[in-house]
């Protein structure tokens, strides 16, 4: 792979990567992977001022999880919702919002405590959104930092989060809108220079919530792919093979109207690749892995030269998707056990 001459770019760099391609390997340059350095080095950068646009919200480190029980506790009590992190995760794991009505529904926040995953825990403000719906909430800023370390601007992209669940984003010309957009690439490039200087190499990712008065608030960064690389790396390829404009879309979860084996599944998947098709939009199959599953369901990217494409395209392969039950009936406990489907 090295042989070639061409980069060779990891999902994440960690130790393994290094020996096997031959570099170097600290493991502090991945430092900021935690959400706590992450929030410090965040602080750093706006205490140099320039970032008018750019809001950090409070975080607070819980010695214990009795502490950090007493404080989302007398936050709730107070009338104010909490932001509850794990010092590491990925796609929203180990985060969570915790409202005064969650507090209560559990019994107390030591309950809420409890589904979270063994570590230190961080207690954060949480940022109100917007309030019209359609306003964007969650966006981020893809960069890369080369061999030399100087950084890349890859672009931005609004995610799509469920609670505190990544569960796709998209991409294109004009998405971010006009009040964010620069206030995001400017904070976005002095995370950046941040990590380049403190040794990292390679993709990164800066996220963001937007707050009810048109300012930005980072809440992590990510020192490896991320979802959103994927959206803009087939943009950019689409853009190369077809002309530039495309928007790109990933949807990580749509859910199935059935359990497909592999065939049915590629066979689903070509109906609603001539289906985008013939909306001028294109449909790639792109997590396939649980569509045997027993909540079965299918992660997928669509791509237009349109939000309103874009839209079109994703409502198909929805509708597509929940429909592939049609084409099913249920199959007898006898004949496997498991109450499974077959086709007809």
């Amino acid at each position: 792979m090295t042989g070639a001459g061409l980069p060779l770019v990891p999902w994440g760099r960690t130790e393994p990567f290094a020996r096997l391609a031959g570099l170097p390997w600290r493991a502090r340059d991945l430092r900021y992977e935690s959400k706590s350095a992450a929030h410090a080095m965040f602080g750093r950068i706006l205490a140099g001022g320039g970032h008018p646009g750019i809001a950090l919200p409070a975080q607070w480190r819980a010695g214990t999880r009795r502490a950090a029980a007493r404080m989302v506790a007398g936050r709730a009590r107070a009338g104010h919702t909490t932001v509850l992190k794990s010092r590491h995760g990925v796609g929203g794991s180990g985060t969570a919002v915790v409202t005064p009505g969650r507090v209560r529904e559990a019994g107390g926040a030591r309950a809420v405590l409890r589904s979270f995953p063994r570590g230190p825990l961080l207690v954060e403000e949480y940022v109100a959104g917007p309030a019209g719906p359609d306003e964007p909430r969650d966006l981020t800023y893809d960069g890369f930092v080369d061999g030399s370390g100087r950084v890349h601007e890859v672009g931005g992209a609004l995610m799509e989060v469920a609670g505190a669940c990544y569960r796709g984003a998209t991409v294109g010309p004009g998405v971010v809108p006009g009040w964010a957009r620069k206030p995001l690439l400017a904070f976005g490039e002095a995370v950046g220079r941040e990590l380049a200087a403190g040794g990292y190499r390679g993709w990164f990712d800066v996220d963001f919530v937007a707050d009810a008065v048109g300012r930005l608030a980072p809440t992590e960064t990510n020192l490896r792919l991320t979802g959103p690389s994927v959206a803009f790396m087939v943009a950019a390829r689409l853009d190369a093979l077809r002309g530039a404009g495309h928007f790109v879309r990933t949807v990580d979860r749509v859910e199935l109207g059935a359990r497909l084996p592999e065939a049915q599944l590629e066979e689903l998947c070509a109906e609603l690749a001539g289906g985008c098709a013939a909306l001028g939009a294109v449909f790639v199959p792109a997590i396939p892995t649980a569509a045997f599953e027993p909540e079965p369901w299918l992660g997928v990217l669509v791509a237009a030269r349109s939000v309103a494409g874009l839209d079109a395209a994703e409502a198909l392969v929805r509708a597509g998707a929940l429909g592939a039950v049609a084409g099913f009936a249920p199959q007898s406990s006898e004949s496997n056990g498991e109450g499974g489907l077959r086709v007809r």
